[in-house]
């Protein structure tokens, strides 16, 4: 058999593949050349055909809604494009710089400058807040139950809003007060009519009063009083004050005193020992009502003088003015005789008998009547 010469093919082999490495070498820049260049030509495309798609979007600004059509793809050019300033303390939904799309939705809030006036100081926030309370809130300042805020917390914020918290505080003060006393009189029968004596001697009292007082930014505004404890009573001062009345100033009589003057009454001739001017002229009876005696009573209807009651005839007299036994002849009334006495019988005041306790209450009290004091017998017709 011949022998095969065997071709070496190893060297034909490494040739191809180093040919192509350096192909590749040679060409790796112009490839990724050419990929960027594909790359950023599709995307310039892109963008081309995005810009200049007609866009419906949504904005939102201060609750007003608005829907605009545009071309823009960024929001800052968008909000320019209409108009809408954005403030450093106004609020976008979203940034600034982000894509906007077909049926987006922005929504823009402006902020409101807010004056805020408390604790002595004067400052503005602004605030993207609708409400009062949220605008003092981003200033904290702490609003207690008491203060007073005006306008009220709930009322919405409008621009150039002023807004003021008073500090309103409540104190209790304690005081102490003298309570005056009263003068107080009493009529003293047993001293003489005009004449006063101090029977007490009066004496303040203290009183502890709790005052409420109301404050606003430190004034004081109002005051109440909460509350009154009394110590110490007053003790009043008590005076008599004198009813007695003066004794009248009458001649006493006796049997021995000379007549003063004749005259007829009632075809009567008489002397008078004495003529009383002025007299007080009351009734009573016999009964209960007047002496405190029943008809059971084994002095019922016994006078003073030991004689007993008689219509037209008894009356009841002050001894010292009038004696007991004289009669008398009383003007407009007639002849009567002193025969009983009383304990309200003093002075120039006569106490007429009439067997009919109502005829007697019907009497009463009668005053200015003449008195004629004549003696221990009763004038007859001549």
């Amino acid at each position: 058999m011949g022998l095969f010469q065997v071709k070496d093919t190893h060297g034909k082999r490494s040739s191809s593949m180093s040919f192509a490495l350096r192909w590749k070498r040679e060409n790796l820049r112009l490839i990724l050349l050419s990929a960027a260049i594909s790359i950023a030509m599709t995307f310039m495309f892109l963008v081309l055909l995005y810009g200049t798609a007609v866009k419906s979007v949504s904005v939102v600004v201060n609750g007003q809604e608005t829907v605009v059509e545009t071309k823009q793809w960024v929001l800052q050019r968008l909000l320019d494009e209409q108009a809408i300033a954005i403030g450093p303390h106004d609020e976008v939904s979203v940034p600034l710089n982000a894509a906007i799309k077909n049926g987006d939705r922005i929504e823009v809030t402006h902020a409101i400058p807010v004056i805020v006036k408390a604790d002595g100081k004067t400052s503005t926030v602004y605030t993207t807040e609708r409400t009062v309370q949220a605008a003092i809130g981003e200033l904290n300042i702490p609003i207690r139950n008491q203060d007073k805020v005006m306008p009220p917390l709930d009322t919405v914020v409008d621009a150039e809003l002023t807004v003021t918290v008073v500090r309103v505080d409540t104190k209790v003060a304690e005081s102490e007060r003298a309570m005056p006393f009263s003068i107080v009189k009493k009529t003293d029968p047993t001293l003489e009519a005009g004449k006063e004596k101090l029977v007490q001697t009066g004496r303040e009292g203290l009183v502890v009063e709790h005052i409420e007082k109301q404050y606003e930014d430190g004034v004081l505004i109002s005051k109440k009083l909460v509350n009154k404890v009394i110590e110490t009573a007053a003790v009043d001062q008590v005076i008599a004050v004198g009813t007695k009345k003066a004794e009248p100033k009458v001649q006493v009589l006796s049997n021995k005193s000379p007549s003063v003057t004749t005259m007829t009454k009632n075809g009567v001739s008489f002397k008078a020992k004495k003529v009383l001017n002025n007299f007080t002229l009351t009734a009573y009876s016999a009964g209960v009502e007047s002496t405190g005696k029943d008809e059971e009573h084994p002095l019922y209807g016994i006078t003073a003088s030991g004689a007993r009651v008689h219509e037209g005839r008894t009356i009841a007299v002050d001894p010292k003015v009038i004696p007991i036994g004289w009669w008398v002849y009383i003007e407009g009334i007639g002849f009567r005789r002193a025969e009983d006495t009383g304990s309200a019988i003093k002075g120039n005041i006569i106490d007429v008998y009439f067997d009919s306790n109502k005829t007697a209450d019907k009497f009463g009290r009668k005053k200015g009547y003449t008195v004629y004091v004549l003696g221990p017998n009763k004038p007859t017709a001549s």
